[in-house]
């Protein structure tokens, strides 16, 4: 009998189309704001997630079938209202967070390809960015591989 190596089904996850305007989900690169991978540098500390590129106002999509499990408070500074907005989420074994999404709503199901909600405008606090999705895993871990 031949062993084969066996991967957990989290391993096996990947995330579907997140945002309308990304069929792909390319990442930001490099911009005058930082770079958008797991553990790029922010000023003295390393990014927690990574970011899929999403135009302003465009649609959020559920990457497969995922419980909405409540609101995420992305900042604490006033001058950031305008994004500070997102949703916990869980699903296929995974739990994480999308940031600079306004849900449609907190709690529910949604099933893969339905829209979760609206890319918020991040030119408004960051101009000059690329606006993206932020994907952070509950526990910080990276989500690259996911992708």
């Amino acid at each position: 009998m031949h062993t084969a190596a066996v991967l957990s089904e989290c391993e096996m996850v990947k995330f579907g189309q997140l945002c309308s305007d990304n069929s792909s989900n390319r990442r930001r690169t490099g911009d005058r704001w930082g770079q958008g991978h797991h553990g790029a540098s922010r000023g003295g500390r390393a990014h927690q997630g990574l970011d899929i590129v999403c135009n302003d106002g465009a649609t959020v999509y559920a990457p497969f079938d995922v419980k909405l499990n409540g609101k995420v408070i992305v900042y604490t500074d006033p001058k950031k209202a305008a994004i500070n907005d997102g949703i916990n989420l869980s699903g296929e074994g995974l739990c994480f967070k999308l940031f600079y999404v306004k849900p449609d709503k907190y709690s529910g199901v949604v099933k893969k390809g339905q829209r979760i909600g609206t890319m918020l405008t991040m030119q408004s606090v960051y101009p000059g960015i690329t606006s993206h999705v932020h994907v952070q895993m509950c526990d910080k871990s990276d989500p690259t591989k996911f992708f």
